[in-house]
């Protein structure tokens, strides 16, 4: 699936593993009341384990888009209108649950979402899919925007493994955080920022950032003129995944970034 608006363009792809593509995501531009523009990049994956995945994560996506583009134009800061808009997407999620009282493997999904509005940068996540910060000028650093909600984090925040040994545990990739009825407490993260460079936010699930970790990593595939060209960046970090052996599903939004000049 390939979606383009001018400032904003998403690929999804079922990979070379499996039967279906249990990613979604949804691409959006509206305005904010002073009619300047705002663009949004929702994208989620199903947890796999869990019933329905394919539908949590269309649920989940669709929800969060359509909050942000009813809170974005009455003015709520985009930081705000992201918290909500996963609430939102997480109750949409819920709502898939059989209502049987204690029904295991309810529908479930993760989401990262990014928002570009009035030279801001707002990120929103819940998971393990990501964001990542690829500045045009690639003397420049890039950054990862998120923090994985999954047990190899945890294991680094607390210090008890480093990152190669957490990553490379067969645990590495269990969530410890996501949508659906039988989550954990539902904590979104959120945040925002103010890039001084123009760039792009890649927006992503994991069947690409496995090909892709690192900040470095993700900028070295992304091209030059990602900028100009988001929907053919999107194919080539997909092709990238594709190529790497596609064990996944691989869903990516490009989102470009330009800095307003003072």
């Amino acid at each position: 699936m390939e979606e383009e608006l001018g400032s904003v363009a998403a690929v999804s792809d079922r990979g070379l593993r499996h039967h279906r593509n249990e990613d979604s995501f949804a691409v959006s531009a509206t305005a904010l009341p002073d009619g300047s523009a705002a663009t949004v990049a929702i994208v989620c994956d199903g947890v796999s384990s869990a019933s329905r995945p394919d539908d949590a994560s269309a649920a989940a996506a669709a929800a969060a888009n359509e909050s942000l583009l009813d809170a974005l134009p009455r003015g709520t800061p985009p930081q705000e209108a992201m918290h909500q808009a996963i609430l939102v997407a997480a109750d949409a999620v819920n709502a898939l649950a059989p209502e049987v009282p204690g029904a295991q493997n309810a529908p479930a999904c993760t989401l990262v979402g990014a928002v570009v509005s009035g030279g801001l940068l707002t990120i929103g996540w819940v998971g393990d899919s990501r964001a990542y910060w690829v500045p045009d000028d690639r003397t420049v650093l890039p950054h990862r925007l998120t923090e994985d909600d999954s047990w190899a984090a945890q294991m680094v925040a607390a210090g008890l493994m480093g990152e190669a040994e957490a990553y490379a545990d067969v645990r590495a990739h269990a969530i410890t955080g996501w949508l659906g009825a039988d989550a954990y407490e539902l904590e979104p993260h959120t945040k925002t920022f103010k890039p001084d460079h123009p760039g792009v936010v890649v927006v992503c699930t994991d069947g690409l950032w496995n090909y892709a970790e690192s900040a470095a990593e993700m900028a070295r595939v992304v091209p030059a003129d990602a900028a100009l060209r988001p929907l053919h960046s999107a194919r080539v970090l997909v092709g990238h995944a594709l190529d790497g052996g596609g064990h996944d599903n691989v869903t990516v939004a490009v989102v470009p970034f330009a800095v307003s000049p003072n």
